[in-house]
């Protein structure tokens, strides 16, 4: 949904009557650091009802939908985050009106691309002059990051918020009590998504401009410090691999050293898997100072290299998979995934095991329990919950990291899962699994053999009026046991569902 915005911060902080200025406390609360910020534009909102204002992270991901139906709407909405008067000097991108300077999961380079390869796929166009005026502004965003939640230095992330409302043991908007840092599974995970996706816009700038190579080189190389630092934390006695549980988690580190790992099997331990792409020797041939850098740093930082550039015997070429779990763990984590007990439900992944309904996980007065509706505790984001529902941007790039492994790993790659009422496993490829999410997804709007849509759970006016009952909404997240919609109904990331519908439904 689409709105005029319209917010001059710099006005709003100093008034616009200079004989009635406002109250002297507006300048000392939130965004008093944005003061360049100037909106006068049209924008994708979350909900035209419940949030009809600006959203850094829903926009990128609507913009994808969007793409499907208008690419140059598209296109516009992705660079004017990046355009100056939204973009900080910093490089920043604001988060959300109600406090620009938090962070949203830093996902617009990946829309930038997925968008920029859609339109390529529908409409047989490249738009390199777009591409390349974004990657300029998101190299600028990306050095922001790693200054800014990387404080020591060691390519493992603090983050903070990164839209999750409440899927944490702590909010991790604001600054822990005694000190404490919260090292993120999801937050480095989400950069070393971001590193891959720059990667592969240097390495399609560089087949018309060989300067992009040096850039390719420089996004591969923080994409394996990245991943080698959350399996071994730069020497020190923990990783957010854990290796008992096959999982990865949050770890609290005190001042003193000591740590506690958060055993929540939850998103947060699955993003990891997000950040996956892969290298071909015969694809690499047009860039030969990438693939002599990457054959240099394969031989010479090995001890970095073996962490997260998996080599592939496939044949007569060489393939490297870039994946932050190896192939054991990949497999440790989708077991979970694709478990009817922890994440699977009738439609889609959970963003919170099941496991936690029974096994609530409890530190000091905090505790993390399975809610498949809506929040009984509630961090942050009001009626917004992560601790247990179905959520579209989640379960949307689950199944693009599915795809992108079973190209990679090919059909030998299975799994054994058992679906549904079956009470035998069946080997599924990744590919085969990938379709099976998806269709869990699109299977929430469709009419069941009553003509009912779970979307509407029981309510009788949108089950059976037919004046309602074919308008679709699209609920911000869904009952992870009955499908029913909650939240804000006109949410317009939800309608990723079209791009499964013209991806999967074919």
């Amino acid at each position: 949904m689409a709105w005029l915005y319209l917010f001059d911060v710099h006005q709003w902080l100093h008034g616009d009557l200079p004989n009635s200025p406002p109250p002297s406390s507006r300048k000392k609360i939130r965004n008093q650091h944005w003061e360049h910020l100037n909106s006068m534009r049209v924008l994708l909102m979350p909900d035209k009802w419940e949030y009809p204002w600006f959203a850094a992270w829903d926009l990128a991901i609507a913009s994808v939908p969007m793409a499907l139906v208008d690419p140059a709407f598209a296109k516009n909405q992705l660079w004017l985050m990046l355009f100056e008067q939204f973009q900080h000097p910093n490089g920043q991108l604001p988060a959300y009106e109600w406090d620009f300077s938090d962070l949203n999961p830093p996902v617009h380079a990946w829309a930038v691309w997925r968008v920029y390869n859609m339109e390529k796929r529908l409409h047989n166009k490249t738009d390199r002059n777009f591409l390349e005026t974004c990657f300029h502004k998101l190299l600028i965003n990306f050095t922001w990051w790693t200054n800014k939640v990387d404080n020591h230095g060691n390519n493992v992330f603090e983050g903070g918020f990164l839209g999750l409302d409440n899927i944490a043991v702590v909010d991790r908007s604001q600054a822990l009590p005694q000190g404490e840092v919260l090292e993120q599974s999801d937050a480095t995970g989400w950069m070393a998504m971001f590193c891959l996706n720059m990667m592969r816009m240097a390495l399609e700038l560089a087949g018309e401009n060989k300067a992009y190579e040096g850039l390719a080189t420089k996004f591969l190389q923080h994409y394996v410090y990245i991943g080698a630092a959350m399996k071994q934390m730069g020497g020190r006695d923990y990783q957010l691999w854990d290796e008992t549980d096959g999982f990865f988690y949050d770890v609290l580190r005190h001042p003193d050293d000591s740590f506690d790992k958060f055993r929540v099997r939850s998103l947060v331990g699955l993003i990891p898997l997000f950040a996956v792409e892969r290298l071909e020797e015969g694809w690499l041939k047009p860039f030969p100072s990438f693939s002599a850098n990457l054959n240099w740093f394969l031989a010479n930082r090995n001890h970095f290299t073996q962490f997260s550039c998996h080599y592939l015997n496939q044949g007569q070429q060489s393939t490297y998979l870039l994946s932050v779990p190896n192939q054991q763990q990949i497999k440790r984590l989708l077991v979970r995934v694709f478990d009817q007990d922890e994440f699977l439900s009738q439609f889609g992944m959970r963003s919170l095991s099941k496991v936690h309904a029974g096994q609530p996980f409890k530190y000091g007065a905090s505790e993390v329990r399975y809610e498949p509706a809506e929040a009984e505790s509630k961090l942050k984001g009001g009626n917004s919950n992560w601790r247990g529902p179905v959520w579209f941007p989640a379960g949307f790039l689950m199944i693009e990291a599915l795809r992108k492994l079973d190209r990679a790993l090919g059909p030998t790659f299975v799994l054994d899962v058992v679906l549904d009422d079956n009470p035998y496993p069946v080997a599924m490829t990744l590919g085969a699994l990938a379709r099976e999410l998806a269709n869990r997804m699109i299977r929430l709007f469709v009419p069941d053999a009553q003509g009912h849509r779970p979307i509407y759970g029981a309510d009788p006016c949108f089950r059976q009026d037919p004046y309602w009952r074919d308008h679709i909404l699209f609920h911000e997240y869904f009952h992870a046991e009955t499908g029913k919609g909650l939240g804000a109904s006109h949410q317009t990331w939800t309608a990723l569902v079209a791009a499964l519908i013209d991806e999967w439904r074919r």
